[in-house]
């Protein structure tokens, strides 16, 4: 297995549709890491991506798990639809695969729940590549935020107007399923904090194209006291922001903004400095290297099941407060979906996890430990 120091870690990539060929470029462009194989329900759909890559050799399949052992490959790479994200990581976890997945983990927050059970089972290492947090300029606004002192407001701003057709003009909540995701974890990110509580009301403004409601407000009530602020919607032409959205910081030392494009600006009022920040590498190529040095060095990175769970459960909160009218408890939909998950669990191995967890808050929060993020020998 790809597990010394650099040794190249050989992965079966799971869908080859739009986002799947994103992740198919970045892999062959990734020096420490090698295509093993592409897995999709329809081989054509598999053959048309690898032949557009210029690699019409690499086996494919339609099981991840079995490509894998057929090719002896190290890991596998999860780009399927989000229903799929659940039986595909839980087979190639307990088949002794190392999973990097799409966000957002699963489709709802029980499933994570039993994803993350099934990587304490299995002690394999289980990544949600929350891609927007590789970026320098996010690195460096986190660094403003540490010399700021005590935060007390972190503010979202999101409009744009894709067109996008398909299924997220027929959602029910676009806005906040699709891609609300991103600055909630990003503020996760940013304030080293976890959400509380949240208020959150959603609308359908005047023109919009989408059946269902494509903007919305939500105030985060998160650990610390601070509070974080987002608003957005998915049909706002003009003067449009980045596709990270419009951020603002005040702390105690002073203010941060950073327009999601650009380096962030930092005005303290004891004329602090702020360091520059490291680089992660950008985007969906963070998300890959940061997985293989964590399959070599026994790091846990960025986006370990434990770790990403509460981005999801902070849109299924803001989903629950807009749908009822009323402020909702994070811990309510902690205990809910843990009530599902240990329902739904067909494995008797991961519904034990899942039963020996007093607080799913804890649970979470105590990560893996890092000597089980390495591969299978």
């Amino acid at each position: 297995m790809s597990s010394g120091a650099g040794e190249v870690l050989r992965v079966v990539l799971v869908g080859a549709g739009g986002m799947g060929r994103a992740w198919l470029r970045t892999i062959l462009a990734d020096p420490d890491v090698e295509l093993a194989g592409v897995v999709d329900l329809d081989r054509d759909v598999a053959a048309a991506a690898v032949a557009e890559a210029g690699v019409p050799g690499v086996p494919l399949g339609r099981d991840a798990v079995d490509l894998a052992r057929a090719t002896g490959a190290d890991a596998v790479v999860n780009v399927t639809v989000p229903r799929a994200h659940h039986p595909v990581t839980t087979a190639a976890l307990f088949a002794g695969l190392p999973v990097l997945g799409e966000k957002p983990v699963a489709e709802d927050v029980a499933q994570a729940l039993s994803l993350a059970a099934a990587a304490q089972v299995t002690g394999r290492l289980f990544v949600v590549s929350q891609s927007r947090r590789y970026n320098a300029h996010l690195f460096a606004f986190k660094e403003q935020a540490r010399v700021l002192g005590q935060p007390g407001v972190l503010t979202t701003e999101f409009f744009k107007a894709p067109h996008f057709g398909g299924f997220r003009e027929e959602m029910d909540h676009p806005l906040l399923l699709d891609m609300a995701i991103h600055p909630f974890d990003t503020a996760r990110f940013l304030l080293d904090a976890e959400p509380v509580s949240v208020y959150c009301e959603e609308f359908n403004p005047p023109g919009s194209w989408y059946a269902g409601d494509a903007a919305a407000s939500a105030v985060f009530e998160m650990t610390g006291g601070v509070r974080y602020a987002y608003t957005g919607s998915w049909c706002a032409p003009g003067l449009e922001t980045s596709w990270n959205g419009s951020w603002r910081l005040s702390a105690s030392g002073g203010s941060a903004l950073w327009d999601g494009e650009g380096p962030p600006v930092l005005e303290a009022a004891d004329g602090v400095v702020a360091a520059a920040g490291e680089d992660p590498g950008r985007e969906i190529a963070g998300s890959l290297r940061a997985f293989a040095r964590a399959l070599r060095t026994g790091e846990v990175p960025m986006g370990e099941v434990h770790e990403n769970v509460m981005s999801l459960v902070m849109v299924e909160a803001a989903v629950t407060s807009a749908t009822t009218g009323a402020r909702v408890r994070v811990d309510d939909v902690l205990e809910r979906a843990h009530e599902r998950a240990l329902a739904q669990e067909r494995r008797e191995d991961v519904r034990a996890v899942l039963g020996s967890w007093t607080s799913v808050r804890d649970a979470l929060a105590a990560r893996v430990p890092a000597g089980s993020a390495r591969p299978a020998a």
